[in-house]
């Protein structure tokens, strides 16, 4: 632990250690098994991934300037992040100039804390909710239970898992790991006064969730919402949604508690006619969403009569002041990284044990929460849950470069872990390579290996420490000789004459001398 001496100011805080959801109980290669071993899950990842992938594809085709827009967007959140305490200030007051009250959380627990006192006043032992990936960061249903109050998802997935007693498996479609035949049983168990005759088809499926949520709308005071944009400008907070179920919650209820991340502010009220193109097409594949709300503190005698903003930090500071890591906060919660990256597909977002699954995740959650706050943190091995592909920073429309991250976080990972096989293992690594002697002796020695390579020239076994690598991965067999001895050969040298091109200047002469 490094100390810290007169005049240096403390680094930001993470997110606490035991608090929320942003971190696993098991590391990501444990957590990651249930799910390879899961052909179901696996079956309806596989569909439900290619379906928006393919979607999101067809959208942002139609836009001629799509990059353009990209790059707005990533100079726009740039931007707000370097002038983050300006413009969250500017939203305090303007939210304050409408008749809204604005309330700072350092982390979940104050957060939570805020939110069951305010909806205690009201007196109601209810509310109905919006998605929100906040309040699944900061474990808020589970902390209003303890309380006695209930919180009622009024989304259609987050309906699913909450019924389920499960966890949400993806940013935008929380349950995506369940097909149509479970989600008919999880209604049959848990919903009251289902017909018992319900079948999988989706509309009945929505039919029956329309019937039990009507009521709610109609009847509960206070609602609970999340933002995907605050404007600095105007001090408008924002929510985009396709079932309407949003714009029921924010509508109807007396009372509006709205909680909202830090790095969710935008500078300018014209910034949305960048956000609101790059978020559909990327989310959902569609060119708008079919609900936007945009509301500014309260109205008398039209919406709710008392509006709350809780602005939450929880360990979004800590990932600002990394100069790295801090592009991770530009992400807007699209989702498309985790559509088109393979390890997602295949083992599904609870391996990643985190709110926040997939690519972004597994950057965004080690820069919140730390990955060195406990011995064999699970956050520490995130920033391996990934081939480094580059398909995740193709997709982000925002332009975040997520295996660059991933890289950084590894290579912190690696200075805090001290002497580790691994960092053991580049040292040797790297003394050989800079020997030339010794690294021609060690490619001599490598060619042993082609003792244990099958007929098909690969390896499928090997011999401890290196044996965690041939559990998922075949090796090739060492070639019979080095690239540098074929090189030096007269194979070699004759294959690089003739890769050579002749050249021919404008009098026709090839440019070959004489023999």
């Amino acid at each position: 632990m490094s100390s810290t001496f007169l005049g240096m100011p403390a680094p930001p805080p993470r997110a606490p250690y035991g608090e929320g959801r942003l971190r696993g109980e098991r590391t990501f290669p444990e957590s990651a098994v249930a799910g390879l071993r899961d052909g179901q899950l696996r079956d309806n990842l596989r569909r439900a991934t290619h379906t928006i992938r393919a979607k999101r594809l067809a959208a942002t085709e139609e836009l001629p300037d799509w990059e353009e827009l990209r790059a707005a967007g990533a100079a726009i959140k740039a931007d707000a992040m370097s002038r983050l305490p300006e413009l969250l200030e500017r939203l305090e007051a303007n939210v304050a100039a409408a008749g809204g009250t604005v309330h700072w959380a350092r982390d979940a627990s104050e957060a939570n804390g805020i939110i069951r006192d305010l909806v205690a006043a009201t007196g109601s032992r209810e509310v109905v909710k919006v998605k929100s990936m906040a309040t699944q960061e900061i474990g808020l249903n589970e902390h209003l239970r303890r309380h006695g109050i209930t919180a009622h998802e009024t989304d259609l997935a987050e309906l699913i898992v909450q019924l389920a007693d499960d966890r949400p498996s993806h940013i935008l479609v929380p349950a995506i790991h369940r097909n149509r035949e479970e989600i008919r049983r999880i209604f049959l168990d848990g919903m009251a006064g289902v017909d018992p005759a319900l079948t999988s088809v989706p509309a009945e499926l929505a039919a029956a969730a329309r019937a039990c949520l009507r009521e709610k709308f109609m009847t509960v005071p206070v609602a609970v919402s999340g933002a995907n944009f605050g404007i600095a400008e105007t001090g408008t907070l924002s929510v985009v949604e396709s079932e309407g179920n949003g714009r029921m919650c924010l509508t109807l209820p007396r009372t509006l508690i709205t909680l909202m991340g830090i790095e969710k502010v935008l500078p300018r009220y014209a910034d949305l006619e960048v956000f609101l193109q790059l978020l559909p097409r990327s989310s959902t594949g569609e060119r708008m969403n079919p609900y936007t709300s945009l509301w500014s503190g309260v109205t008398p005698g039209d919406g709710p009569q008392e509006f709350h903003l809780v602005l939450l930090d929880n360990g979004r500071t800590a990932a600002l002041a990394d100069a790295v890591g801090r592009q991770a906060l530009s992400c807007i919660r699209c989702s498309a990284c985790l559509n088109v990256c393979p390890v997602y597909e295949r083992v599904g977002g609870h391996a990643y044990g985190s709110t926040y699954p997939g690519p972004i995740g597994a950057v965004l959650t080690p820069q919140l929460a730390g990955m060195h706050e406990a011995e064999n943190d699970p956050n520490a091995s995130l920033p391996y849950a990934s081939t480094l592909c580059g398909a995740c920073y193709d997709a982000c429309p925002v332009k975040i470069d997520i295996p660059s991250l991933l890289v950084e976080l590894r290579h912190q990972n690696t200075e805090r872990s001290g002497r580790t096989a691994e960092r053991l293992a580049m040292r040797a690594a790297a003394a050989v390579m800079s020997r030339p002697k010794l690294y021609t002796a060690a490619q001599k020695a490598a060619r042993l290996g082609r003792v244990a390579a099958g007929r098909d020239g690969k390896i499928s076994r090997l011999p401890p420490p290196l044996d965690g690598w041939s559990d998922s991965r075949d090796t090739p067999a060492p070639p019979r000789r080095s690239f540098r001895e074929w090189y030096a050969s007269d194979a070699g040298r004759r294959a690089l004459a003739d890769a050579v091109p002749e050249t021919t200047d404008d009098t026709g002469d090839t440019g070959e001398e004489e023999r």
